[in-house]
């Protein structure tokens, strides 16, 4: 197994870090640039800024955000939400970032993700899928922040965005966003058997031992954790720590 990386996410609504339960009910819960600092400091190994609202405009609005947080973090970047063309790639790349993940834009032009990872690379494209359980071993992958149904497999998608050239997937499932009660370790597992890109599992840590549990069950390249940081439940040390514990190799 390779070192599991421990990834802040930080969902962001006109300049406030926000967190919600099944992508709903935000509120503000601080600053990004001192979460993502304090973050930085205590260890953290990436950080991921998703535009929580660009669905409503189009656009991402994050790039002043990147550009400060570039000024005292020095790991990995990832933005979202609102990357609709490659003008929108270019600029969060020139802000600092090092990805960009995609959505709702891949679901409704698939060549956008192909065009993308031509200009710039595979391992600056990441693909977000947000996805909603619906039947036995059937999820339904949504879109503007959780908003729309599309009628599209979860694990076909995943196949195809693999295929299209995605560099990694982050993986985040709406019925346990927020909720703070484990991850959906069946829909990790069962798209993690059918991509050979790495995945990032988004949605439902409550405590370091569910991670555990993920990674005991499903082979799973990193962890976004929300809630366990930004309420203080836990620190990245002690989660790091507690994969440790559990012979679950973590960088540090």
């Amino acid at each position: 197994m390779n070192k599991i990386r421990i990834i802040a996410r930080i969902d962001v609504k006109n300049e406030f870090v926000i967190k919600g339960i099944h992508l709903e009910g935000l509120r503000k819960v601080g600053n990004p640039n001192l979460m993502a600092c304090n973050y930085y400091d205590n260890g953290i190994d990436e950080i991921i800024f998703m535009d929580a609202v660009a669905a409503y405009y189009d656009r991402n609005s994050l790039s002043d955000l990147i550009k400060e947080s570039c000024k005292n973090v020095f790991i990995p970047i990832t933005v979202g939400g609102g990357i609709r063309n490659i003008d929108d790639i270019k600029n969060s790349l020139k802000s600092g970032a090092d990805k960009v993940a995609i959505n709702t834009k891949a679901v409704t032009n698939p060549n956008f993700i192909s065009e993308a990872s031509e200009i710039f690379g595979s391992q600056c494209i990441v693909s977000s899928i947000e996805a909603k359980f619906i039947d036995d071993g059937k999820w339904e992958v949504y879109i503007d922040n959780g908003r729309e149904p599309t009628g599209k497999d979860v694990l076909d998608w995943a196949k195809h965005v693999e295929e299209l050239g995605a560099g990694e997937i982050m993986l985040t499932s709406i019925d346990k966003e927020g909720t703070k009660k484990g991850f959906d370790i069946n829909l990790n597992k069962i798209v993690a058997q059918s991509v050979s890109i790495p995945i990032i599992a988004s949605g439902g840590m409550g405590k370091s031992t569910d991670a555990v549990e993920l990674l005991k069950n499903a082979d799973i390249d990193a962890i976004a954790t929300a809630s366990v940081l930004h309420y203080k439940i836990e620190t990245i040390k002690e989660i790091k720590n507690t994969l440790l514990e559990h012979n679950i190799k973590v960088r540090k």
